[in-house]
């Protein structure tokens, strides 16, 4: 079912400021981008290994705005694994009696893919997204 770990999403106070500082460490960063239906402004950082995820709030109904009330400074927001069915990931999930998010409807996410959440109290402490990748990388 799961085929790889795609990214680890960071929580920042500040998506320049925190761009700057990993370019200042030699990493290419994605140019931001605002994703409104998640609430969240994103930029990535490409390692040969794994992918970073900054994220931002985009205004106080974000998500992330509830997560930086608690963590002002930032920190490890989510982890996302690659799937290639989450419609037979999401069905697995809820059977197990683990909670996905939201409407439970998928949404589009950051790489244009299919993407859900489950609540990080049915996964350890650990808020995880699913993403429906087509094919491996």
């Amino acid at each position: 079912m799961i085929r790889r770990v795609n990214h680890i999403a960071i929580a920042v106070p500040d998506l320049e400021l925190a761009s700057e500082s990993y370019r200042r460490l030699g990493v290419e960063v994605s140019e931001p981008q605002e994703l409104p239906e998640h609430g969240v402004r994103v930029s990535f950082l490409e390692f040969d290994n794994l992918k970073l995820e900054l994220v931002e709030a985009l205004g106080d109904a974000s998500p992330i705005q509830r997560f930086m009330e608690k963590n002002p400074g930032g920190g490890m927001h989510h982890v996302c694994f690659e799937v290639e069915a989450l419609d037979t990931v999401a069905t697995t999930l809820r059977e197990s009696g683990m909670r996905v998010l939201g409407s439970g409807e998928t949404k589009i996410g950051a790489h244009g893919n299919p993407v859900i959440f489950v609540h990080p109290a049915d996964l350890f402490g650990v808020l995880t997204e699913f993403e429906e990748v087509a094919e491996a990388r």
